[in-house]
């Protein structure tokens, strides 16, 4: 088969008065007074080798939770709190991984990309349930028409800036940090939407475990034969690639790889993100750094200009 014919036509979303409007929707539901949600579907994303399950969860808000790429919805999770006796349980964030028309492409709806948080003793060895994550656990074990309930939307540092069609957004993920990269290339590449048409350079970075633990690959992978010119996509596979020193291929090795490329796109004024896990951040801080000092830079200096610019977006948890 040629790649002419896999390549698939984008798609029609609707309503588009999604895109009339012109500040991000923010806390439309408190946590006093949430959103009652219903659960569409929950589905496995990695395959039997992963360490860990994440799952696929998609919500149906009815369009009442209107939101944009890169937001959160929060989730409260049913229950009381153990902390607090005849109170709900505290409210958890997670950033949306479907655009503002969700995954069916008619705006009521939203998906959550969900590690499932499990505890094992270091003593024995065995997973201790009592001290489980209540809140992925419970969007990993629902089951369609279940009732969740949500707040939000928040979050503005993760909007994808649309002023210019033609920019290059540089997109570093670990795990389920993958969630609203997945929101932004879904619209730069599958959704046909008349206002927003984008020409420029999108570069994910997506570092996990193993290929079992990849998420979204085959999504990602279509956008390569299609947008061969506009998407760029490196994995960094800890357990089954090496750096360049013999170690685990972790994210910061893959941008150490490609830094002088990634320097002079931030000197021609690209959006560089980051999501994931928060420990993600000082190895990939201290790899930008030296590669600045090999260049001359001054690494402090350029961060301080980078956010000053509104170039550098971070959301770590």
């Amino acid at each position: 088969m040629s790649v002419q014919e896999v390549i698939k036509p984008k798609v029609a979303v609707q309503p588009l008065t999604l895109e009339d409007v012109k500040e991000p929707p923010l806390h439309l539901y408190k946590n006093k007074e949430p959103y009652t949600g219903t659960i569409v579907s929950v589905e496995r994303l990695v395959g039997p080798n992963a360490p860990g399950e994440t799952c696929h969860v998609v919500i149906d808000h009815g369009g009442n939770v209107p939101y944009w790429e890169g937001q959160s919805y929060g989730i409260i999770p049913p229950g009381e709190n153990p902390k607090k006796p005849g109170s709900p349980n505290n409210v958890r964030l997670y950033s949306i991984a479907s655009t503002r028309y969700g995954d069916f492409f008619d705006g009521k709806t939203a998906t959550l990309c969900v590690r499932r948080a499990v505890y094992y003793d270091p003593e024995t060895g065995k997973e201790d349930p009592s001290r489980k994550g209540v809140c992925s656990n419970f969007l990993c074990d629902s089951k369609p028409g279940d009732k969740v309930q949500i707040t939000g939307p928040s979050g503005k540092i993760m909007l994808l800036p649309e002023d210019d069609p033609n920019a290059t957004h540089i997109m570093i993920a670990t795990g389920t940090g993958i969630a609203p990269f997945r929101g932004y290339l879904r619209r730069m590449f599958m959704e046909s939407i008349p206002t927003f048409k984008f020409g420029g350079l999108a570069w994910l970075f997506l570092g996990v475990a193993n290929k079992d633990s990849l998420l979204y690959d085959d999504e990602f992978s279509q956008y390569l034969i299609n947008y061969p010119e506009n998407f760029r996509y490196d994995r960094a596979l800890s357990r089954e690639q090496q750096n360049k020193s013999g170690g685990k291929m972790y994210v910061q090795d893959k941008i150490e790889e490609y830094s002088d490329e990634i320097f002079k796109l931030l000197d021609g004024g690209a959006h560089i993100y980051f999501c994931g896990l928060k420990g993600m951040m000082p190895g990939i801080q201290d790899t930008l750094k030296r590669v600045a000092e090999q260049r001359g830079e001054n690494w402090d200096e350029k961060l301080s200009q980078l956010k000053k610019n509104k170039q550098w977006h971070v959301e770590v948890y």
